[in-house]
């Protein structure tokens, strides 16, 4: 299956709307979600795959974007770093998203002098636009074997059992973490501040589990996360700052970065003693033609450093796209409506006004449904745009008050789209997401690449192939702390003696012997709609930049 397959057919906007009836008769039940699947599900459309044919990773298919830069030459050689301005850290954190700063932030409270650099600005990141919450098993009915189990089976039992069982058993003091550090939670009513953490139920869990502020968790939490990190005595922050390839000692370890000063349209070579990538995921590739709720730097960067220097990747032919994008106006395509609105109550319909799945069943499941509904025209036409209907109406009608003090974020975006949700049923349809997969790691976020670790998104083996609501928060806070931690401690077994592209050469005779281009180049950095250009941009570099002015410039990144 494939999204532009999908016939211009369905329900008039009007006839849906007329058939809407509160969604009160129960869906169908999916009693084996494998056919629906296979048949519908992106991850398994006609033609995308495309197995590697150099790496580590080498003969795993990926999607065929994906493949394309995780098989490109580098974007730089040793003639273009000649000379270049070089600054040392003991450990470098790439990414300034909640795993990057978290990283950092651990690194640095064990003693570490650490420098971050991200791509766009400090928080600027899929985090923020993290709706749900975070999964914590802290309820009187849950347990840690609970929340294991539903993550593997939710994962379709593809997930590291012993990254699993990390994850979370690390829930409770991950929280408390957060909570130490100023981050704000939904109570119970009446409770009071040291009342109880309210919990509501995601798709394909037992029992309620989320922790939420809102519908703004990731922002909440990025907030925090930002301040601590920016205001860190040991931590240095350049922004606008995005890494081009990584550099490896004669052993093969990674030992550095190369980075792009947007500031100063130069190269900047780091030096560090271990490196965490927390650069997140693909979503603005744009898989399989999907729109996607990603922000702009979402352009798998690490994917590709990490790949090229020897790291191993896991699934890397599988993502998420989440059920309940906004299908309509087009220029809001893919916005993302969080599942707390399900959560919470709200019903999808079709175009004839039924139900067809359980709203809280896992996410790959819930958006092959509604691929399934629109593919054999039972979706809503408007304008052109294909979807079915999430019944905010209905929901409201049971909860009143409930969209503006809980789905604060829904609502907002919602009047965007000129639509009032109290009142009219808000339009869906899947958007890319998450990465499932990503780099291989160990339990603590360490690679086959000595010095270089991975938190968040970028790295893989936790989700299996499809991650459950609120696990992603949970992940970049337990593992960006095993990360940061263990980095801090890295020693290598020698002190490198030097710090290069040597792995690039290597790569490049790869790419040869396997018959691939040396014209394709990445990674990309930004996507095309910002119309970047990386040879324009460095022409732009002031060439009487003197050495010691070159250096005053580093410290004000």
């Amino acid at each position: 299956m494939n999204p532009t397959e999908i016939p211009a057919a369905g329900i008039p906007w009007s006839e849906a709307i007329a058939a809407l009836d509160g969604g009160s008769a129960p869906p169908p039940a999916i009693t084996d979600a494998q056919p629906l699947l296979r048949h519908w599900h992106p991850d398994h459309s006609a033609g995308g795959p495309r197995r590697l044919a150099v790496g580590a990773s080498a003969g795993q298919d990926c999607p065929a974007a994906l493949a394309d830069l995780l098989q490109a030459d580098a974007l730089i050689d040793d003639i273009d770093i000649a000379g270049c301005a070089t600054v040392s850290t003991e450990v470098l954190v790439i990414g300034g998203g909640g795993a990057g700063c978290i990283a950092a932030l651990t690194a640095a409270e064990a003693g570490a002098k650490v420098l971050l650099t991200t791509k766009l600005g400090l928080g600027d990141s899929n985090t923020v636009m993290a709706e749900g919450g975070i999964q914590c098993a802290v309820g009187a009915e849950d347990s840690l074997q609970t929340h294991f189990e539903d993550t593997l089976r939710g994962g379709q039992m593809a997930g590291d059992r012993a990254l699993v069982a990390a994850l979370v058993g690390d829930g409770p003091a991950s929280v408390r973490w957060l909570i130490e550090r100023g981050m704000t939670f939904d109570m119970e009513e009446g409770q009071g501040p040291s009342g109880r953490l309210r919990r509501k139920r995601a798709g394909g869990t037992r029992v309620p589990r989320i922790l939420s502020f809102r519908d703004v968790t990731g922002l909440e939490m990025m907030r925090v996360l930002r301040e601590a990190a920016g205001l860190h005595p040991r931590i240095t922050v350049w922004n606008r700052s995005p890494v081009v390839e990584l550099l490896s000692d004669e052993t093969g370890g990674c030992v550095g970065a190369v980075i792009y000063s947007l500031h100063l349209h130069r190269f900047v070579l780091i030096r560090a003693r271990s490196v965490v990538m927390a650069t997140g995921g693909a979503g603005r590739l744009h898989l399989n033609g999907f729109p996607t709720s990603n922000h702009l730097g979402a352009t798998a960067d690490g994917l590709v450093l990490a790949y090229r220097m020897g790291a191993r990747l896991r699934e890397p032919d599988s993502f998420q796209y989440h059920p309940t994008g906004i299908a309509w106006p087009p220029a809001l395509r893919g916005q993302l409506i969080s599942e707390a609105a399900r959560s919470l109550g709200a019903t999808l319909v079709n175009g004839h006004g039924h139900r067809f799945v359980d709203e809280l069943s896992p996410r790959d499941v819930v958006a092959a449904a509604i691929l399934r509904e629109c593919g054999e025209g039972r979706g809503v036409l408007r304008d052109g745009c294909v979807g079915v209907l999430l019944d905010t109406p209905a929901l409201e009608r049971a909860r009143p008050g409930i969209l503006k003090t809980t789905l604060v974020t829904l609502c907002h975006l919602a009047h965007k789209a000129g639509i009032d949700p109290a009142r009219e049923p808000v339009p869906v349809y899947p958007t890319l997401h998450y990465q499932n997969g990503g780099i291989a790691i160990g339990t603590d976020g360490g690679t086959e690449v000595p010095g270089l670790y991975c938190a968040g998104e970028v790295s893989g083996g936790i989700h299996g192939r499809n991650r459950l609501m609120g696990n992603a928060l949970l992940e970049l806070v337990g593992f960006g702390r095993r990360a940061g931690a263990a980095a801090a401690a890295f020693q290598p077994v020698r002190p490198s003696g030097r710090a290069n592209l040597g792995h690039v050469q290597e790569w490049r005779r790869a790419l040869v012997a396997a018959g691939l281009p040396l014209d394709v180049k990445a990674p990309v950095l930004f996507p095309p709609i910002a119309g970047f250009d990386l040879a324009a941009d460095r022409a732009l570099g002031r060439s009487d930049l003197s050495a010691r002015s070159l250096e005053a410039a580093l410290q004000v990144l």
